[in-house]
C-alpha cells in the first residue's frame, strides 16, 4: 500500500493541473486589433441574431461579432466598411437611422476567442477609440462602449471637444453636441473622438446609433479603432480664457485672452463661410512663456467676403507643433442684402413646388437658392451654374409653416417669404 501512495498523489496532482488549465483563460497582449474580412457564421445576414467572425484580429485570436438588437427602426446596412474609409483595421459598420424617431441604434456584442475556436481569451491592456462622432442640426451620432465591471477609464483626444461623454454602468457613452458634419470617417477629427481603456477584456458591447429630430432617414458610418493612442492633454501650449468676435462696419474685431502660455509660438485665425472648410486669415505671434493673463486683438477686413455668414476659430500653436482649437464664433453680415433686387415666388401658399423668378441680370450666372425656416435654419439648398429666368424647388417634404426663400448671386441677396401648406 505504501508504494501506491506516491503514484496516487501524482495522479491527483495531474488531475488538478488539468483542471486549472481548463479554467484558466489565455491572456493575449496586442498593441492593436485588426478587424478585416468578416465571415458570417450564423443567422440572416445583417439581421438581429447574425454572427460574424473576424479572423486574426491579433496573433492566434479571432473576434466574434453578433448583432444583438436593432432598436427603434435601426438597420445594419454593412457589417464592416473598408477600402480607404477611416482606418482600414477598425470595426466600421454602416447603421441606418430612420428620421424623426428620437434615439435608434444597433447593439453589437464582440467576443475574443482562440483562432478557429469558440474558446474565450482575454486581451491585455484593451483600448478602443470611437472615431468621428459627428452630426448636424437635426441628427447627433452616439456610441456606447460597455464591459462587465466598472474599472474602465476614458480619455478625450483633445481639450476642445465636439462630443459629450457620460459615464454609464460598465463603460461610457459619447454623443455629438456640436452639430458639425465631417465627410465619411475623418480620422483627423480628434475633437469628435474618445477612447475607452481597460486591462483584461474578453468581450464588450457596442451601441452605435443617433438621436434624430429631423424627417430624413440616413445611413451613418461608424468606426471603432482598437489601438492604443498616446495622450498629451496636460502639455498643450496655452490655456485659452476667452475668444470673441464682433462686427464693426466692414471689419470683424477678434479678441482673445490666455491665462497661461508655455512655449507658445503663435496663433492662427481661421475663417470659413460654410463651417466645414477653414482657411488661414491671419497669424499673430504669442508672448511665449507667461503665467499671467495675456490679451490679443486682430481686425479682419471682410470687404471681399461673398457670404452673409462667416465662421471664425482660433488655432494655438506651440514651438513643438502641438495645436489647440477654440470654439467657433459666428458673424452674420447684413451688408449683402440689396433692397433694390427683388424675386418673384409662386404659387404662394405652396404645397409641392415653388417657382422662383430672378432678375434678368442674374440669368446665366451662378445662383444659390435656399429655403430657410423662420429661425434661420437651412431647410433646402440648390446651386445652379447657369441659372434660368425661373427655377423650381421641390418643398413637398417640408413641414407646414412660414419659410424664407433666399436667392444669392455674386454677393447680392434677395429674399421672399412663402407659406408651406
Amino acid at each position: 500500500m505504501k508504494t501506491l501512495l506516491p503514484l496516487r498523489q501524482t495522479i491527483v496532482n495531474l488531475m488538478l493541473l488539468v483542471a486549472v488549465s481548463l479554467f484558466t483563460r489565455q491572456i493575449i497582449s496586442a498593441q492593436a486589433l485588426s478587424f478585416k474580412s468578416p465571415v458570417k457564421e450564423s443567422g440572416t445576414d445583417l439581421q438581429k441574431g447574425a454572427s460574424y467572425r473576424f479572423s486574426d484580429v491579433a496573433a492566434n485570436v479571432d473576434a466574434v461579432v453578433k448583432i444583438e438588437d436593432l432598436i427603434n427602426g435601426a438597420e445594419v446596412r454593412a457589417i464592416d466598411q473598408t477600402g480607404g474609409l477611416g482606418y482600414d483595421a477598425a470595426f466600421q459598420p454602416l447603421v441606418y437611422t430612420p428620421g424623426g424617431t428620437g434615439t435608434s441604434y444597433a447593439l453589437f456584442s464582440i467576443k475574443f476567442v482562440s483562432k478557429g475556436t469558440n474558446s474565450s481569451v482575454d486581451i491585455a491592456d484593451f483600448s478602443a477609440t470611437s472615431l468621428d462622432l459627428d452630426g448636424n442640426s437635426k441628427l447627433k451620432e452616439f456610441s456606447e462602449i460597455t464591459m462587465s465591471g466598472n474599472n474602465a477609464i476614458m480619455n478625450y483626444l483633445t481639450q476642445t471637444v465636439q462630443i459629450a461623454v457620460t459615464t454609464i454602468s460598465g463603460g461610457y457613452r459619447g454623443t455629438n453636441i456640436s452639430g458639425i458634419e465631417y465627410n465619411g470617417i475623418d480620422t483627423s477629427a480628434l475633437a469628435a473622438m474618445y477612447t475607452v481603456k481597460r486591462t483584461i477584456v474578453g468581450s464588450f458591447d457596442l451601441k452605435l446609433g443617433a438621436v434624430s429630430a429631423g424627417a430624413s432617414s440616413v445611413s451613418r458610418q461608424y468606426s471603432l479603432y482598437m489601438k492604443d493612442f498616446s495622450y498629451n492633454l496636460n502639455t498643450l501650449p496655452v490655456k485659452l480664457y476667452s475668444f470673441t468676435a464682433s462686427l464693426n462696419n466692414n471689419k470683424v474685431n477678434l479678441k482673445w485672452s490666455t491665462t497661461e502660455e508655455i512655449n507658445v509660438s503663435h496663433f492662427v485665425i481661421e475663417r470659413s463661410t460654410d463651417r466645414q472648410s477653414f482657411s488661414d486669415a491671419a497669424t499673430v505671434f504669442a508672448y511665449g512663456n507667461t503665467t499671467s493673463t495675456s490679451n490679443y486683438t486682430f481686425a479682419d477686413n471682410i470687404n471681399a467676403i461673398q457670404s452673409d455668414i462667416v465662421y471664425y476659430r482660433l488655432r494655438s500653436v506651440d514651438a513643438d507643433g502641438k495645436t489647440q482649437y477654440s470654439d467657433i464664433r459666428i458673424i452674420r453680415l447684413s451688408k449683402k442684402s440689396d433692397s433694390n433686387i427683388t424675386i418673384l415666388t409662386f404659387p404662394n401658399p405652396v404645397s409641392n413646388e415653388v417657382r422662383i423668378t430672378i432678375p434678368a441680370s442674374w440669368q446665366n450666372k451662378k445662383v444659390v437658392y435656399e429655403v430657410l425656416s423662420i429661425n434661420g435654419q437651412t431647410a433646402k439648398k440648390v446651386e445652379t451654374a447657369n441659372s434660368n429666368q425661373t427655377e423650381s424647388l421641390t418643398v413637398s417634404n417640408l413641414n407646414s409653416g412660414l419659410y424664407i426663400v433666399k436667392v444669392t448671386c455674386e454677393g447680392r441677396i434677395a429674399q421672399q417669404k412663402i407659406v408651406k401648406q
